[in-house]
């Protein structure tokens, strides 16, 4: 009796293929990446599950959810972010470490002071696309301890004084914050870091057209939040 007969390499390859296409039509019938995982979206429940990972996080007991490079693999053809993060730009606020979140969970935008009032289309613009094209239903307006912004414009809240470039801008747009609370009980950097956050929650609710109507229709909740640099921990304001 003859053996079968030896695949050529032609054969082989073609066979490869086959096999490999096969596995793929498997995991996705139309060829394409699943849509990501979108969880449960309601906005307190999703602020909840921030403030458990910042508890893990100042643990120390990190999940690391989410950050390996097949978690990336199901969001190359979209994203499902369950809540915006306006923070600082400053290099020591993470979002996502803070948090202990993945790939995929948080919409971050970062600038200086975590501005919103006078901060411009390509911020407000950034926060109402998750909004009205991402479906997200919460924003997080996270300021830190010790923000050299807030702190710029504490010093040069009564000075003549010019910043070079667009500093001086960006600190004009936190003075208001710092004014609030200049006669106020308290360690005035602080309070200013806390009413700067404030006025931002503030200004979102009534961002028209995009955010004031999600908030009046209660579909979407603009929440407030400090991260203190010595001991991890994010409180929420107001």
């Amino acid at each position: 009796m003859q053996g079968p007969k030896p695949v050529s390499r032609r054969q082989f390859m073609w066979l490869s293929g086959l096999v490999a296409g096969a596995a793929g039509l498997a995991i996705s019938p139309m060829g394409r990446a699943a849509d990501p995982p979108r969880g449960d979206r309601d906005a307190d429940t999703v602020l909840t599950q921030l403030l458990e990972g910042n508890k893990r996080f100042m643990r120390g007991e990190l999940a690391h959810p989410r950050r390996k490079p097949e978690d990336f693999v199901p969001l190359a053809d979209g994203q499902a972010p369950l809540t915006v993060v306006v923070s600082c730009a400053d290099s020591r606020v993470a979002p996502e470490l803070i948090f202990d979140q993945g790939v995929g969970d948080l919409f971050v935008v970062r600038v200086a002071g975590n501005v919103i009032a006078g901060a411009g289309a390509s911020v407000k613009g950034s926060i109402e696309y998750a909004v009205a094209e991402l479906d997200v239903r919460l924003i997080l307006v996270l300021g830190h301890s010790q923000c050299g912004a807030v702190k710029a414009a504490i010093k040069h809240i009564d000075d003549k004084d010019a910043l070079p470039g667009s500093i001086g801008d960006l600190v004009d747009l936190i003075r208001p914050a710092v004014a609030m609370v200049k006669d106020k009980r308290g360690d005035i950097l602080d309070n200013a870091i806390k009413a700067n956050v404030e006025q931002g929650v503030n200004r979102l609710k009534r961002l028209e057209p995009i955010l004031a109507d999600a908030v009046k229709k209660g579909t979407l909740k603009v929440a407030g939040a400090v991260y203190d640099l010595h001991s991890g921990k994010v409180t929420s304001v107001g």
